[in-house]
């Protein structure tokens, strides 16, 4: 599966970029002028489409084949007992909810022991839940179910995406593979450029190298749709390949969301799924962080470590500041 790219903005009027106009320290790559948008062929896109919808075309054939109905068949009748140990597992996990340091009403809040009205609302049911909310976004409970389904999409798309920014990077650095552009901005910039880029940094091996922005583009989401489409319906949309699902739209669980088999311990996994979110508010964060880093010093994130680490004095936010 393709990690999220990283939004590139460009005008749609005019030919001029509207990345901020680099610093001296900056390498040439900044200086070159922005060619206009890249116009994908017909054929492009039209490959594209057929590419991306081949899991979907796939599943179909199967669930309407001998082969689909076989494993219906097998799923009924082994359904009912999945759906026994998936109603055991739930009641011992909400027993471990109760009783883990991380949920309820005696969990840790954001502010700790400094005292404060807390929303009444938040009853610490959800992982992660430090009674944050001064906005009042999660009075309504419909309404809070779904940022908190929205906040573990964005989340773990993050996670996946920072190791998107740093592993490559990380190699060059380390020179166990040498990319023609290792930090991550710097790819999207050379896609702009009409520049192909080899895959994994070896030479002539091409997948969506040669191909546009909105090519790129509309492969990545379609591919980044089709797992979560199965992930929010597969409960019940899967079955049809006789893959049952003992969980729920956000932790689907079974072997193709939990192939690790990091579910069974009921206790565990309820300290996991606040692991999960703590982890994944902190890669959202980072992003931000990753974005004024490429715009302020045109490098990647390790590279602005690394400089720091080795000149902390000189090397820092107040430094650039004011150099600029």
């Amino acid at each position: 599966m393709a990690l999220p790219a990283a939004p590139h903005v460009f005008s749609l009027t005019s030919s001029t970029s509207i990345i901020p106009k680099p610093n001296n320290h900056r390498r040439s790559i900044l200086r070159k002028p922005i060619s206009p948008p890249i116009r994908a062929s017909w054929q492009e896109l039209a490959g594209v489409l057929i590419f991306s919808a081949i899991p979907f075309t796939a599943v179909k054939a199967v669930a309407n084949s001998s082969v689909g109905a076989a494993l219906r068949r097998r799923l009924e009748e082994t359904k009912k007992e999945a759906v026994e140990s998936s109603d055991r597992f739930k009641a011992l996990a909400r027993r471990a909810r109760e009783e883990s340091f991380w949920y309820g009403k005696e969990r840790p809040r954001w502010l700790g022991p400094i005292p404060y009205y807390y929303p009444a609302y938040l009853t610490g049911e959800l992982p992660g839940d430090y009674g944050f909310d001064v906005a009042g976004l999660g009075k309504d409970p419909v309404a809070f179910q779904k940022y908190f389904n929205c906040e573990i999409l964005h989340a773990r798309w993050a996670m996946l995406a920072s190791l998107g920014v740093l592993v490559p990077e990380l190699l060059d650095q380390i020179g166990i593979v040498h990319f023609v552009e290792p930090v991550w901005w710097r790819v999207g910039y050379a896609k702009l450029q009409g520049d192909t880029l080899d895959y994994l940094g070896v030479p002539g091996f091409h997948i969506a190298g040669s191909q546009g922005v909105i090519v790129i583009a509309i492969c990545q989401a379609l591919l980044m749709v089709g797992p979560e489409y199965a992930r929010y319906c597969g409960i019940e949309a899967l079955e049809p390949l006789g893959i049952y699902l003992p969980g729920d739209i956000n932790y689907p669980g079974g072997l193709l969301f939990d192939p690790l088999g990091l579910s069974k311990d009921p206790v565990a996994f309820e300290d996991l799924k606040v692991k999960e979110i703590k982890n994944g508010r902190l890669a959202m964060v980072a992003w931000i962080g990753f974005y004024l880093q490429a715009a302020l010093t045109g490098k990647g994130p390790l590279q602005n470590l690394i400089e720091h680490v080795s000149d902390p004095f000189h090397n820092n936010v107040i430094s650039l500041i004011s150099s600029m």
